[in-house]
């Protein structure tokens, strides 16, 4: 069972600190398997903390929904392009199969063999009887299929129409039927009837097969050689001889080449969806070049998934990696609002109003006496002093103070130092394009059957944000349509003045309803803000209830 530690979408350094910080602690406590993971991008300064302390970035997840990949079949029993019936029942057989996969030099799929197919032709309908003598393969497959020993002449791969034919009857009886083939590649098989041998011989046949191991005097030995006829020895009787002799023909001779095939990431819900209404017996997974590397089967969609969810600094899935909602979810560490999170079992729930998620996975490490790494403490650290502002945030508290305070000294470096380190590197003003600005730390919520967003960045000053500001509006303004967002805003923190710059675009009403100074179009002074979770989104939730209000 694989477990992800993973935060939110557009990720800030809180949540990747805090899921690399609390997979580490689950990996101590023995638990196996444990990945941190990320749902988006990092920045400049989470790089540079990563760096700092020898880490490198979570592994990113755009979707954990189940794939075809998480329970298709990757030893894969299949048969070559080249193989014959023979060989591809023998394979069938053994494995308990109902068909194969047919695959070209190249490791293609071709199409599918069915076992419904092959027992059409080996027994096929009375009104095409007819057709069964008739065998479009080689010698040499045909020869495999009884394990014969070629006596006279030689055999290669060579595929050809050959002609089944029995001798069963009086020799002249056999002559007249005989010479109404002639031009045809005619395989004789027949026992120890030496007069019926001659005369096939003089014919021209293709081939001879001497079955129940009978012997053969040299006169047709000689004639068979001189005539440039094939002998074959079988040690099996007629009867049994010719019904092995017909999976002689190649498996391409029945290939069913309309086919359902799936990738690895194709999503299970996606295939279930093609696959139910299908009479397919199997599914072939290919890669991207249509290479065979797993099978799919209707049964497979009842294997569990083996992957699970823990979820760090959120609980709402608006905010949650594509797919969470259908992979389990067995703990949640956070300190945000509490949203709409439902679960089929119990599971470790672990809200508080703290003002880092790392404040809660310093904790854990704690409680399970674990000591923290010095490189663990450094993320810690970093997680809890971008979250707070160096503890200068109204989310800031007691027990986030102490536990920053125990990780100065494991790590042994000044909160105040470390801080100075990570907002000098990397304005997202100055480095990043206005689109990027708004994603780099966004969250989506649902509140009153509304869909908004709330982004939020810090600066060392706001000195650029009179020159970004047209393009940060421009920006929210279609992400706002794109999404079909009520409203979408950004609030740009002022890290050493503790104000702020609200930005925000959407439905008119609604901005009608923000009775914070303006400074300029869709834009307010906040002073004194500097917390998205406990200053700002309750406000705009009053806004928003306000907005209701007044329509109804």
């Amino acid at each position: 069972m694989q477990t992800i530690v993973i935060g939110h979408k557009n990720p800030d350094m809180d949540s990747i600190c805090s899921a690399l910080s609390y997979a580490d602690l689950k990996l101590r406590l023995g638990v196996e398997d444990v990945i941190a993971g990320r749902a988006g991008n990092t920045n400049a300064r989470i790089d540079y903390v990563l760096a700092k302390f020898g880490f490198e970035p979570p592994v990113f997840f755009s979707d954990v929904s189940p794939k075809v990949a998480d329970v298709m079949v990757r030893n894969v029993v299949s048969v070559s392009e080249n193989a014959s019936v023979y060989q591809a029942v023998n394979s069938i057989e053994k494995k308990h199969l109902r068909g194969l996969p047919v695959l070209d030099n190249d490791g293609r799929c071709m199409g599918l063999l069915s076992g419904f197919q092959i027992s059409h032709y080996l027994f096929p309908p009375r009104e095409e009887s007819a057709s069964s003598r008739i065998v479009q393969g080689s010698l040499r497959d045909m020869i495999d299929s009884f394990d014969g020993q070629v006596s006279v002449g030689s055999v290669d791969d060579t595929e050809a129409e050959y002609l089944l034919m029995v001798a069963a009857m009086s020799a002249n009886s056999f002559l007249e039927r005989l010479v109404t083939y002639r031009g045809q590649h005619i395989v004789l098989i027949v026992g120890d009837r030496h007069e019926v041998q001659k005369m096939a011989i003089a014919e021209g046949v293709a081939a001879i097969v001497i079955t129940g191991d009978f012997s053969v005097p040299q006169e047709v030995l000689d004639a068979a050689a001189a005539k440039g006829v094939v002998l074959i020895n079988s040690h099996y009787d007629t009867a049994t001889t010719l019904l092995l002799a017909r999976g002689g023909i190649r498996v391409t001779r029945m290939l069913d080449r309309v086919f359902q095939s799936f990738t690895p990431e194709t999503t299970l819900t996606r295939a279930r969806e093609l696959a139910t209404p299908s009479n397919a017996f199997v599914f072939p997974v290919v890669d991207h070049e249509e290479k065979l590397v797993g099978i799919l089967s209707k049964s497979d969609f009842l294997k569990p998934v083996l992957r699970q969810l823990i979820l760090v600094d959120h609980n709402e899935m608006s905010q949650a990696v594509h797919g969470a909602e259908q992979v389990p979810i067995v703990e949640v560490i956070d300190h945000h609002r509490l949203g709409s999170f439902q679960t089929d079992a119990p599971i470790l729930f672990w809200n508080s109003p703290v003002g880092s998620t790392c404040t809660l996975v310093a904790q854990s490490f704690r409680t399970n006496n674990i000591t923290i790494p010095p490189n663990i403490g450094g993320l810690l650290m970093a997680g809890i002093i971008s979250d707070t502002l160096n503890l200068t945030s109204p989310t800031a508290t007691a027990v986030d103070r102490q536990i920053l305070t125990e990780l100065a000294t494991i790590v042994g470096i000044q909160p105040a130092d470390l801080a100075d380190q990570i907002f000098s590197v990397g304005s997202p003003l100055r480095s990043l394009t206005s689109d990027k600005v708004i994603h780099a730390d966004c969250k989506e919520y649902v509140e009153a059957g509304q869909r908004f967003s709330v982004a939020q960045i810090e600066e060392l000053n706001l000195n650029l944000l009179r020159e970004k500001q047209a393009g940060l509006i421009n920006a929210l303004e279609l992400d706002c349509k794109n999404k079909a967002l009520l409203f979408a805003a950004l609030l740009v923190t002022d890290i050493n003045t503790q104000q702020s710059v609200l930005l925000v675009c959407g439905h008119p009403a609604y901005l009608a309803t923000i009775d914070f100074p303006h400074v300029g179009d869709h834009a307010w002074r906040l002073d004194g803000i500097v917390s998205r979770k406990k200053q700002l989104l309750p406000y705009l939730l009053q806004c928003l209830h306000r907005m209701a209000n007044v329509e109804s």
